[in-house]
Parts: structure tokens; C-alpha cells; sequence
């Protein structure tokens, strides 16, 4: 309860790197607390026990004495400030560390790809014990990743953008099992709880940033990744809750960012492999009947498509129940 309150609204992850990053807020809270009472004392007993009305009736002048070439206290006040900010920089390196860590071994690796206004995730790679072969799963779709990776070059020869074709989507990432949000149906991710997961980020068009408000950390997504010095990929060490968590375009990307919503469904592992089994049996198979298929609504659940029908909605019916639609 007492942590609760001096998280001042910081809302508790589902993550280990969520928790590192609850605790150290936590606790720069309380260093400035515990600063800000001594301060606040001292500034208090220096008004009552140093008034001009007290010196007055002790018989003393008007200022108390000066200690501005006190070389003791200079230095205590010069020491003390500096090891408060250096033990805060210690920490926060720390927790940072733990979150942007790439050694956390993935068992499952996503890639996400944000386009104005949706998301498109596919399954890379996926660890024997999750997979639905019994072996490694390789999921690129190598056709696919070939088509792109031929649109690098330009057929009429023209390469004005560091000599690659103004529609090269040879950096993007294309998979055998994939989930594509439409504006009817908001994508959701399924993930397998208690296992270290990998994602893969890149935008298809302008910028947009992947943001789970219970993973606590967001990270942007933009076009060409590695050509622009960026870094596409982080790593969480589990997910320690099952259920529906919604996620958001945290970047603002045009018209209809606040819709750009989309699911991730936390199963257990178990559950996880039934639906990659699924889904690798069934390629043409919707996801929503693969949710349904492993006992999980087949719609998202904690987020709805916006209605865009935009001339019925003055009455705040925005938005679409799809799991109510198809009960």
C-alpha cells in the first residue's frame, strides 16, 4: 500500500523490466522526499532560531554569524549533493541496462511493422519447445522476402534516395504466419506468457512508436532502421500475466493515430504452441478463428475499432464490438 502511494500513479508493469523501472521510480521518490524534509526542517528552524525578533531580545545584531568561508561546511555541501547525483546516475544506468538488454535469449522473436493506421506482426522465429514443427520454427516467408528485397531498385532506374528506389521495402520483414489489423478488426498479437520475447520493429511509412502502457517503455518504429543508425529491436525477459493488454501508437502519425490500436494476448505456453500449430496446419486460416479455436475471444477484447463511418457517430457510437457481433 505505502508503494503504491509513493508511485504516484506509476502504474505496476507485467514485466521484470516494467518492475526494475516501478521500483527505481519508487525510490527516487523517496530520496527526494527524505532530501525534501531535511531541507524544509532546515529552512524552518533557520526562520524561527535565526529571526531578526529573537536577536533582538538575546541582544545580538541584526544578521546571525556568517559561515561563507566555513571550509568544512563548503565541503559537506559540495560532497553531499554530488554522491546523491552519482548514487541516482548508478541507479538509473542500472535499471536502463536491464531494459534495453539484448541477452535475455528469446524464444520468440515478432516482427511488428506500423503503417498509417494499423499494424501488421508475424512470427520470425519461434524455439522448438513453442514451435509448431517440434523443431526451430524459421518463419520468413522467403518469396516474400525476395519480392522486397527486389524493390530495392528502381525499373526505370531512377534511385534518388541514397541510391535505393523511392518504394524500396527491402528492410521490412515478411513471415509465413502473420496478423494484419484492418479498420473492421484491431490486430491481435498472441504471445505465450513466462518467456523471453524478442520484437523486431520498422515502419512502412512515416514514424509511429509500439507502446504497451504495461511494459512501462515504448520504442519508436521508423522506415530504414539500420540505414538510419537505429535500433530496431528489444527484448523482454517474460510476461508475467495472462490476458488481454492493449497496445498504441505513441507517435503522433497523422489523421487517425488515436485509432491505431492494437491487442497483445498473453496465453500460456501451452496454449501458445496450440495456436502456432494452428495457425502453421492452417495458413489461410483467420486469427480470429484461431483464438476462438484455443478457448480465447476471437476479437480484442481490451481496445475496439473505431466506426469510420464518421456520419453516424455524433452520438459516441465510435466504435465496433466485434466479439459482441460474433457471439
Amino acid at each position: 500500500m505505502l508503494g503504491k502511494a509513493l508511485a504516484f500513479g506509476w502504474p505496476e508493469g507485467i514485466t521484470p523490466e516494467a518492475t526494475a523501472m516501478y521500483n527505481f521510480w519508487v525510490w527516487v521518490w523517496v530520496t527526494a522526499w527524505i532530501i525534501g524534509f531535511i531541507m524544509w526542517g532546515l529552512f524552518i528552524y533557520g526562520m524561527f532560531a535565526w529571526s531578526a525578533k529573537r536577536a533582538e531580545k538575546a541582544g545580538k545584531g541584526e544578521f546571525p554569524r556568517q559561515t561563507q568561508y566555513n571550509i568544512p561546511l563548503e565541503l559537506v555541501l559540495t560532497i553531499v549533493p554530488i554522491i546523491i547525483v552519482m548514487t541516482l546516475f548508478f541507479f538509473t544506468v542500472q535499471t536502463q541496462d536491464k531494459v534495453t538488454a539484448m541477452d535475455k535469449n528469446p524464444k520468440v522473436t515478432v516482427d511488428v511493422t506500423a503503417y498509417q493506421w494499423n499494424w501488421k506482426f508475424g512470427y520470425q522465429n519461434v524455439a522448438a519447445d513453442l514451435s509448431p514443427t517440434g523443431s526451430e520454427y524459421k518463419g520468413i516467408d522467403e518469396e516474400r522476402q525476395a519480392d522486397a528485397e527486389a524493390t530495392k531498385e528502381d525499373p526505370n532506374g531512377e534511385n534518388p534516395i541514397n541510391g535505393y528506389s523511392k518504394s524500396d521495402v527491402s528492410y521490412l520483414r515478411f513471415d509465413k504466419i502473420e496478423t494484419l489489423g484492418t479498420t473492421e478488426e484491431v490486430p491481435v498479437l498472441v504471445l505465450p506468457s513466462n518467456t523471453p520475447i524478442q520484437f523486431d520493429l520498422a515502419s512502412a511509412d512515416v514514424s509511429h512508436a509500439f507502446w504497451v502502457p504495461e511494459f512501462l517503455f515504448k520504442r519508436d518504429a521508423y522506415n530504414h532502421p539500420e540505414a538510419n543508425k537505429q535500433q530496431r529491436s528489444f527484448q523482454i525477459e517474460k510476461i508475467e500475466k495472462e490476458g488481454a493488454f492493449v497496445g498504441r501508437c505513441a507517435e503522433m502519425c497523422g489523421t487517425y493515430h488515436a485509432m491505431m490500436n492494437f491487442e497483445i494476448r498473453v496465453v500460456s505456453p501451452e496454449k501458445f504452441k496450440q495456436y502456432m500449430e494452428i495457425r502453421n496446419a492452417n495458413p489461410e486460416l483467420p486469427n480470429s478463428d484461431a483464438l476462438k479455436q484455443i478457448g480465447e475471444a476471437p476479437y480484442a477484447t481490451s481496445t475496439s475499432p473505431f466506426n469510420s463511418d464518421r456520419t453516424n457517430t455524433r452520438d459516441g457510437a465510435n466504435s465496433v464490438d466485434n466479439n459482441g457481433a460474433a457471439a
